[in-house]
Parts: C-alpha cells; sequence; structure tokens
C-alpha cells in the first residue's frame, strides 16, 4: 500500500482520534473557518506524536523548505499562517529561543514536538503559543504562574518573561536530571536574570501535587496528560486562575479550567491533542 504526503502553507490544525481524508482548511492568515474544505488532502499519524503532545498537522517540512532557520523567522511564521495571533506572545515567544530549550542536533524551529530524553518531550511551537495565548491574561506583571512538567524550561522561561520580577514563575519536573538541564539552559536565555533574583524557579517533584509554596497561582499549565483533573491543581488555582491541561487517555482533549469568584470550576474543551502521560517518575522511566 503507497501512502502519499501533502505538505501546505497552513496553520496548524486540529484532526479527529483518527486519520481523515480531508479536513476544513482554508489558505488565510487567520484561523480557518469550520465550513471550508480542501478535497483530496491526505493526513497521516507521526511517530512523533506516539510520543509527542499533539494531533496537529505539523508545519516542519513547509518551514523547513522555506528557510525558517531563526527563532524570529519561526515566530513570524507562525503569525503569518495565523497560529500566533497575540503580540505579547510573538514577543515573549521572539525573546526566548528555542534553540535554547531542545537537543543539540535537533531541529529547534520546525514545527514539531521532539523527545529530550527520559520518555519526555518538548511541546511543538505552535502548542507553546496556543498555551501562551490562553493563559495570557493570567500572565500579567506581578502574577503568580505554574508549569507542571517543565521539561527542558523552554515554557517557564517564557511565563516568567510575562510575570516578570514581581510575579513568580514556578517549574515542576519530575526528572531531577531535567531539572539540572532546564536550568542550565534559562541560564543561557533571556529569563537568566529572573532566574538568579528568585522570581522563576525550577523544583524537582511530582507535579499532580502542584507546588503549594506559592500557591495560589493565577495560571496553570500542565505538559502531559492527566486520566482526569488532578484535585490539587484545582486547589491551587487562584479565583479567577485558570488552568489549561491536556485530559483523556488515548483519545485527549486540552481543557481551560477557569476557578470563579466563588471558587467554583467552568471547564471547557479547546481542542483534540495527544500528549505523553502525566504519570508516576518510575511509570515515565519504564515507558509508561
Amino acid at each position: 500500500m503507497s501512502v502519499q504526503f501533502h505538505y501546505y502553507p497552513l496553520p496548524a490544525l486540529p484532526y479527529a482520534s483518527k486519520p481523515t481524508h480531508s479536513l476544513p482548511l482554508t489558505l488565510s492568515n487567520h484561523s480557518p473557518p469550520r465550513s471550508s474544505i480542501i478535497p483530496n488532502l491526505f493526513f497521516f499519524q507521526n511517530p512523533n506524536f506516539l510520543t509527542g503532545n499533539t494531533l496537529f498537522i505539523r508545519m516542519q517540512r513547509f518551514c523547513s523548505a522555506s528557510g525558517v532557520s531563526k527563532n524570529k523567522a519561526m515566530v513570524e511564521r507562525l503569525q503569518r499562517f495565523g497560529v500566533i495571533t497575540s503580540s505579547k506572545v510573538a514577543e515573549v515567544m521572539e525573546t526566548v529561543d528555542r534553540a535554547l530549550f531542545v537537543p543539540d542536533g535537533a531541529a529547534p524551529y520546525d514545527d514539531s514536538p521532539m523527545a529530550i530524553g527520559y520518555n519526555a518531550t518538548i511541546s511543538a511551537p505552535h502548542m507553546h503559543a496556543m498555551c501562551l495565548q490562553l493563559l495570557e491574561e493570567n500572565l500579567k506583571p506581578g502574577m503568580h504562574a505554574l508549569d507542571v512538567g517543565s521539561g527542558t524550561g523552554y515554557l517557564t522561561a517564557c511565563f516568567a518573561l510575562m510575570v516578570g520580577p514581581q510575579g513568580r514563575a514556578v517549574g515542576v519536573e519530575h526528572i531531577p536530571e531535567l531539572v539540572s538541564v532546564s536550568i542550565e539552559n534559562i541560564q543561557k536565555s533571556a529569563a537568566a536574570t529572573l532566574l538568579k533574583d528568585g522570581s522563576l524557579s525550577v523544583h524537582a517533584g511530582d507535579g499532580r501535587q502542584g507546588w503549594p509554596e506559592f500557591a495560589p497561582y493565577d495560571a496553570i499549565h500542565v505538559g502531559a496528560a492527566a486520566p482526569e483533573i488532578p484535585q490539587p491543581l484545582i486547589d491551587q488555582l487562584k479565583p479567577g486562575g485558570r488552568m489549561v491541561i491536556p485530559v483523556g487517555n488515548v483519545f485527549q482533549d486540552l481543557k481551560v479550567v477557569d476557578k470563579n469568584s466563588d471558587g467554583s470550576v467552568s471547564v471547557r474543551t479547546e481542542t483534540s491533542v495527544r500528549y505523553v502521560p502525566l504519570t508516576s517518575r518510575e511509570s515515565q522511566l519504564r515507558g509508561y
């Protein structure tokens, strides 16, 4: 059986849990309306998705063919195709060079998740952009942000720059070796001064328990899929705060969790995704 692959200069889009022969797409600089269809467009299950984090079309081949080799160009490309719509998110993603947070020899500006060791991944740039935009109003100067499963530290560094020195950005990662790597990465980045002054910190621990020391948090991001939303993270979310978390096992949805001023919680689904599991350190090292 032969498989035909097509790569189009289009925004990264979600597709269903099974590959399909057509999806709602449009050639515009904005998010596509669901009524528009390009026929004979083939999609595939990328092997990276099994250890990556999203069921989105990759822009990797298109970006590479277009010579996207620098961080600013990567951000501009994501803006052009409607993935990044926030000027603040564009600014912080331009400031934090993704190349400092991927393994040596990797293609840092390809729009793809990639393995970082220990059966963990760093998200694709379009997923970072999506999560930053969903949390933007809760990442203002002086606010507190928690990054669960902080990996190599990229999104934690972005959070730190957004909340600034008067705020607090906290990364929690249960692989101590990745904590050490992330600290080294951040020290080389634009967020280095925030790490030095203590407004940015990365800790080894079970992210499912959050990090109570600096709670409550205005923003919580979870970088792995939980079977259900962990109660400690809900408890540590500030009234008026927001959490973005993938939820599910085989079939996963990116959930947006808002805590209301009275302490009640509202949950909605943003899109279908594919993340590695949020689990124990031992289970992760065994390969889940």
